[in-house]
């Protein structure tokens, strides 16, 4: 899968942002078991899991402390995956992520520390940098 994020920028606390991630594959292939997640990675620590949704049935897994003020969607249509960021809080400067999954069965079978995990997705892509000045 290949991926584009795109929707970073620089903002004041308390402000909004949506990231966007345009995924496509070969012709043919198909986003049926494909989970997408988004993480980030501040400096000097490590990549940390955001959110994650399923293509197929859309259910979301999200890391607790985001839960509430971050939400991901998608777009079958567009093939695009959604991190809308609300009440964006300095902590949250970093450079976010997306990520693709193909699943080997539905996602109902895997749970939030499964897709928390970055080692156990395939594709990544180019990363896109949010910044929130206080």
């Amino acid at each position: 899968v290949q991926l584009q994020a795109s929707g970073g920028g620089s903002v004041q606390a308390g402000d909004s942002l949506r990231l966007a991630c345009a995924a496509s594959r070969a012709p043919g292939r198909t986003f049926s078991r494909t989970v997408m997640g988004w993480f980030r990675q501040a400096p000097g620590k490590e990549r940390d899991f955001v959110a994650a949704i399923s293509w197929r049935d859309g259910n979301t897994y999200y890391t607790d402390s985001l839960k509430g003020r971050f939400t991901i969607s998608k777009d079958n249509a567009a093939n695009t995956v959604y991190l809308q960021m609300n009440s964006l809080k300095p902590d949250d400067t970093a450079v976010y992520y997306c990520a693709a999954d193909d699943l080997r069965r539905g996602s109902a079978y895997y749970d939030n520390e499964y897709f928390s995990n970055p080692g156990n997705y395939d594709d990544w892509g180019q990363g896109t940098l949010v910044t929130v000045s206080s």
